[in-house]
């Protein structure tokens, strides 16, 4: 069965994680690309220029497949692996987390310090909201002006997600379908024009596959 949702987070939000005077300030972001990574890390060691770890980790795309764990120089795997793994544990994705420390004067152990990232970063993501969105193909359809209706009772029968229309010397609309059911509509549509017998009036396009 394909899988067609996946869970992100919708704002910023901040925690805050203290063990024997170091403090772990834990940063969550919403994110779309790789440059909006630089641009959140970019911006959290200018804020906390301090700060002698800025650590990290994230998740990109609605399979999850692409990411990455940073430890900044504590001890390896102590810090973005426990960053990740809360990633992970609270199943979402399109996500950073960044953890800053400030040195309290006391070391805290491997396991301290794994504890330590961890708890930040459940804390930040307690913080913030997550919602589940449904992993879409986009379609483009052009149409005749004479078969409005049957293309709208379409739309408004498999209630398909219309993102924008256009009328010129024809009808345009993009529109969006869920992956798990775009195959089985399209069969339909392809069927109903058939039988109606206006395939020559529509062209249909897939433009974006997500």
């Amino acid at each position: 069965m394909i899988k067609d949702t996946y869970k992100t987070i919708t704002n910023t939000s901040e925690g805050l994680f203290t063990d024997k005077g170091s403090k772990f300030i834990a940063y969550a972001f919403p994110i779309k690309s790789e440059d909006d990574i630089k641009e959140y890390l970019e911006f959290v060691k200018k804020e906390h220029w301090k700060a002698r770890h800025h650590c990290y980790a994230w998740r990109l795309g609605t399979d999850r497949n692409t990411y990455r764990a940073n430890d900044d120089g504590e001890p390896s795997g102590t810090a973005g692996k426990p960053i990740l793994g809360q990633l992970d544990s609270f199943e979402i994705t399109d996500t950073l987390v960044i953890v800053v420390r400030y040195f309290g004067g006391t070391k805290l152990g491997v396991g301290g310090l794994i504890n330590a990232y961890k708890s930040a970063t459940i804390d930040a993501l307690n913080q913030t909201e997550i919602e589940e969105r449904t992993i879409d193909n986009y379609y483009k359809i052009v149409y005749d002006y004479g078969i409005t209706s049957q293309v709208m009772n379409f739309v408004s029968h498999h209630q398909l997600n219309i993102i924008n229309q256009s009328f010129g010397e024809k009808a345009m609309m993009h529109f969006s379908i869920p992956i798990s059911k775009a195959d089985g509509i399209l069969e339909i549509l392809e069927e109903k024009s058939l039988n109606e017998g206006f395939t020559d009036l529509f062209e249909l396009e897939l433009t974006v596959t997500k």
